[in-house]
């Protein structure tokens, strides 16, 4: 049974992997093209017979863009992705005849001719690599350019164009439907909790985008640009956590509403939401209100608002629905903090608790090696937005010390290969799996204030304090290595769960505090599966295999209490002790605590108690 769910989770991590991974290569070639798309915003907002200053010569600037301009730019982009330069050239050919199959706007045909014209390139690249004479190279590397480019440019005039046009019908007589059914709203319920999974962006530039689009091309406007896009949401439940949380989430909470209504950033107020799930009640409330006050008002944006700022509405909304849009996007801020206020009220839920207990795990997470550091990396989903801001604001917090050390910002598919940490939130960790050891990560739940992210710039502070004469920095008596015990590597009070979950709570624990590689975990849970680890008298000593041996950096130990107990095969385990051992250090530390074991009345204390220096005392390690 244990089993089973084991299985049937990593599968869903699997899914969400690909989805993620397919959300990203979308946002990939539309994000770097926003500024043409709200340059046609902005012509159309201000310039159209609806717009503020209505110009008729002006006006004549809009279809081309549409027509030509931005289905080339995604196609183009599509094709680089996938491609390089020669897949965006062949790109470029190919896209003119999914534009010239049809009268609308063949962003959508862009987005398939683009990376398939890089990929077939590409391909044909490989395939003559090293078969072409000398002296021969321009001439094949030129004429293939061109025969395969117009080989795809007639696919898409008569293949693709007419399939992706056939799409786009279909999903209009969809949003139609919805529309004249009054089930728009009904639509926050998937887009809401699947922003929060950081796939905002494949929702917004992927699918809302491409309609939309087609919709404008037809009556000026969309209410589609509204749904993702809407800051109000959002907004609402960052202010609950201001008014009836405490501690770190309170403190952060103003800069956090700040930078996510008027800078757009969404990705700020989702890890606000993963601590406390039940709050995405909340945005989806407050979404459905504001889509309920948009369609009250028929009003819409003309383009994509990318950011999704309160000044992105502002701007890319005609002087007819620039009320109606002001007041949606209130009223679900509104809505959303009522019902955050609403569950804080009666649950009770103590953040500041939740905060301190989290934050004694935190400082565990800090265990990387300073040593030759030139480069941060604060990586998410496409590389813009809140790693941008994370990477801006710990840019700014070391600039005082003078360190030759880089800070970036990256997409996580495009970590760069000198990158020596690389900061990114947890709920990404499932797209990084490949590249764990090869740099260092760290992961967080907020890019702009999170205890780990202050950690790394103690640990930074002490590694450097020696280097800078002119700068005089508090020590913070970090050790120079990892301790095999200490009071970091103790989690009290866990609620109970699966054997193999706590095992795998407990190897997640090592490979933060950096003693094993990430492979580790899976030795450790093969270990169990051959005998259990349970050792009587209510301990359980989880470790790898032999081969596992090798996924060890250096000898740790964590402990993990469950107060309840644990089931291991039909004996109790309150306390998980977690070894991983370099050479034979695992002898001395069974031993160590092994001759801790004689003294039942204090085993029995420190199966319940609140204080790590209890258990430090009593193991000695």
């Amino acid at each position: 049974m244990e089993y089973k769910r084991k299985l049937e989770r990593r599968k869903k991590v699997v899914i969400k992997e690909k989805v993620q991974s397919f959300g990203n290569f979308i946002s990939s070639m539309i994000i770097p093209n926003i500024g043409a798309f709200i340059a046609w915003g902005f012509i159309t907002a201000i310039f159209t017979p609806t717009g503020w200053f209505p110009n008729e010569k002006i006006t004549l600037l809009v279809e081309p863009l549409t027509q030509y301009l931005l289905p080339l730019l995604v196609g183009i982009t599509g094709g680089k992705v996938t491609g390089g330069p020669r897949g965006g050239v062949v790109a470029a050919i190919s896209t003119i005849g999914v534009i010239a199959s049809t009268s609308i706007p063949m962003v959508l045909g862009a987005m398939v001719m683009g990376p398939l014209s890089g990929y077939i390139i590409k391909k044909f690249d490989k395939i003559i690599k090293d078969k072409v004479p000398a002296g021969f190279e321009m001439l094949v590397n030129n004429f293939s350019l061109a025969i395969i480019g117009m080989i795809l440019a007639i696919v898409g005039l008569f293949v693709i164009g007419p399939s992706m046009t056939i799409i786009v019908g279909v999903m209009n007589i969809g949003v139609s439907f919805i529309v004249k059914n009054g089930l728009l709203p009904l639509l926050a319920v998937f887009i809401e909790p699947i922003k929060v999974l950081f796939l905002n962006n494949a929702i917004n530039h992927g699918i809302i985008d491409i309609i939309a689009l087609d919709q404008v091309n037809e009556v000026g406007e969309s209410i589609l640009y509204l749904l993702e896009a809407n800051p109000g949401p959002g907004l609402g439940v960052i202010l609950a956590y201001w008014v009836y949380s405490k501690g770190a989430m309170k403190e952060s909470a103003p800069s956090a509403a700040i930078i996510q209504f008027l800078g757009g950033i969404h990705e700020i107020y989702f890890p606000y939401i993963l601590i406390n799930p039940i709050l995405i009640i909340a945005p989806i409330v407050g979404s459905m209100a504001s889509i309920m006050v948009f369609l009250t008002f028929n009003s819409g944006l003309v383009a994509t608002a990318s950011p999704g700022s309160i000044f992105s509405i502002i701007m890319l909304s005609s002087k007819d629905d620039i009320i109606g849009n002001l007041l949606g996007v209130l009223v679900g801020g509104i809505v959303s903090f009522i019902v955050s206020s609403l569950f804080f009220k009666r649950e009770r839920v103590k953040i500041n608790e939740k905060d301190n207990k989290n934050e004694d795990i935190k400082e565990v997470n800090i265990d990387v090696n300073l040593e030759n550091i030139k480069k941060i990396v604060f990586a998410c989903d496409v590389g813009m937005g809140s790693s941008a801001m994370g990477a801006t604001k710990f840019r700014n917090k070391i600039k005082e010390l003078n360190l030759n050390i880089d800070v970036d910002n990256s997409a996580i598919e495009k970590i760069p290969d000198d990158a020596d940490i690389v900061i990114t939130h947890e709920g990404l960790l499932s797209s990084v799996k490949d590249k764990l050891n090869k740099h260092q990560f760290i992961f967080i739940e907020n890019f702009l204030d999170d205890k780990k992210l202050d950690g790394l710039y103690e640990k930074i502070c002490d590694q450097f304090k020696r280097e800078s004469k002119d700068i005089e920095i508090e020590d913070f008596n970090h050790k120079e290595k990892n301790p095999i015990l200490d009071e970091n590597n103790i989690i009290l009070g866990l609620e109970s769960e699966s054997k193999e979950e706590a095992i795998a709570r407990a190897g997640e624990l090592l490979f933060e505090k950096g003693y094993v590689n990430c492979e580790y975990i899976d030795s450790m849970i093969e270990r169990e599966n051959r005998i259990s680890t349970y050792i009587g008298m209510g301990i359980a000593i989880p470790h790898g295999t032999e081969n596992g041996k090798n996924e060890v950096k250096e000898s740790g130990v964590v402990i993990l209490q469950y107060p309840n107990g644990i089931n291991f095969q039909g004996q109790i385990a309150y306390l998980i002790i977690a070894v991983a051992a370099k050479g034979n250090d695992h002898l001395e530390i069974l031993s160590n605590i092994a001759s801790s074991l004689g003294n039942i009345e204090l085993l029995e204390s420190l199966k319940t108690t609140a204080d790590s220096q209890e258990i430090l005392r009593a193991f000695n390690i």
